[in-house]
């Protein structure tokens, strides 16, 4: 049975938003909170785009087990973390009003055609790297150094052959990265970060080399997020009985893995934390996965806010909003000593249509948990049928 809190620690701002906090934070967003979201994926750009605007302290703990586009290619050919999800969140959070920062961004979000031949992708990238590509042109010297130094270590480790159709030269430029620091997937995502002058701070949630494994309850075992997700692949037909990670991309070889001491100290010290919207077991669950995770959450004394999907998540086959709830705390409290709710979950904040979710809200569970809904107008015009980013960033920023 699942342990409820006997105290209420936290208590919403009787007006949401909060805009003495808004206001304060628009000031000066340097010194905004240190709002932490375990997300993946690209579901939670935009908002992570639009914090940016009340604070330069947000924190992106992204999974790295993404197994399909480009990064597929890039693991098989050097057993590395996945970084298209990573390279997505990065630019998410680039400062856009340096000089020449938007055509820098430009040239990292570029992809390589998919009509090509091989051969031709091969030249367009040492193009790039020799600063004859148009891409180039606008991007200072001292950075254009510092992007073709990391290509060129990446192009003397391809194999012959190295597929590079669809290729984003931003996951090609972390991979460089990569194999320049001797695998040093912290050291990557360090300098990328530097290079476009991030507000915030993105990390994975581990740096090791691994892959989602996937238990249905149908038996069936896979291997391999791009399975699970219902985008490169076709939708699971059974509901996910469990997630787990594996050292091995063809067959399960369960391992497990530590959350490095960097990444709990950014939990522990979060003004708030976020189990974001997404893909429910590939983008959230996954993070939750290494020890050590839900231990730092446990300790963390600030609110822990769920924000569910709208609509439908084809991750979520079967599940209700109870069995969503559920799901999270059993993985948090599985990992965390059997810790009280109210150390890991304080609010579900969703949208005040309830018609926009796939099922109907569980309040006597919630009551039970001691977990607070909260019914916002998230959704507008202009957003529908997402919620809108400035919305959502403000009533973050107001619960912290």
């Amino acid at each position: 049975m699942l342990q409820t809190r006997s105290t209420e620690p936290f208590k919403a701002p009787d007006v949401m938003p909060d805009s003495v906090k808004i206001n304060n934070c628009l000031g000066a967003p340097e010194h905004g909170p240190r709002v932490l979201f375990f997300s993946g994926g690209s579901a939670f750009n935009g908002l992570s785009q639009h914090l940016t605007v009340y604070t330069h302290n947000s924190i992106h703990l992204i999974t790295p087990f993404d197994s399909g586009g480009s990064s597929a290619a890039l693991r098989q050919a050097f057993d590395m973390p996945g970084v298209g999800d990573l390279r997505q969140r990065l630019l998410a959070l680039a400062d856009q009003s340096a000089p020449n920062q938007r055509e820098l961004c430009q040239l990292l979000r570029h992809r390589l055609s998919e009509h090509k031949s091989n051969e031709a992708l091969h030249r367009e990238l040492t193009e790039i790297i020799s600063g004859q590509h148009e891409l180039m042109c606008a991007v200072p010297s001292g950075t254009r150094n510092d992007i073709t130094s990391q290509l060129a270590t990446l192009c003397k480790r391809l194999p012959t052959g190295f597929d590079l159709h669809m290729a984003s030269v931003g996951n090609l430029v972390l991979a460089g990265g990569y194999l320049a620091s001797g695998n040093d997937m912290s050291a990557s995502l360090n300098r990328f970060s530097a290079l476009i002058n991030i507000r915030g701070t993105v990390r994975a949630i581990v740096d090791d080399p691994l892959h989602l494994g996937v238990h249905l309850d149908n038996g069936h075992t896979f291997i391999g997020q791009h399975l699970l997700t219902g985008k490169e692949s076709p939708d699971i037909l059974s509901p996910v009985s469990s997630i787990f990670l594996s050292r091995s991309a063809l067959e399960p070889d369960p391992v497990t893995a530590l959350v490095n001491r960097e990444n709990s100290q950014l939990i522990t010290e979060a003004n708030i934390i976020c189990y974001a919207p997404g893909s429910f077991y590939s983008s959230l669950i996954a993070n939750l996965l290494p020890d050590g995770v839900a231990d730092a959450v446990g300790k963390a004394p600030c609110p822990k806010v769920f924000i569910p999907n709208l609509g439908v998540d084809p991750e979520q086959l079967g599940m209700n909003f109870s069995a969503t709830i559920q799901a999270l705390i059993r993985q948090l409290r599985h990992c965390s000593g059997d810790k009280p709710v109210s150390d890991l979950l304080n609010y579900v904040v969703i949208d005040s249509d309830r018609s926009r979710y796939p099922y109907e809200l569980d309040l006597e569970l919630l009551e039970s948990l001691g977990v607070e809904l909260l019914e916002l107008p998230l959704v507008t015009s202009q957003s529908a049928p997402y919620y809108d980013d400035e919305r959502l960033a403000q009533v973050l920023v107001s619960l912290t």
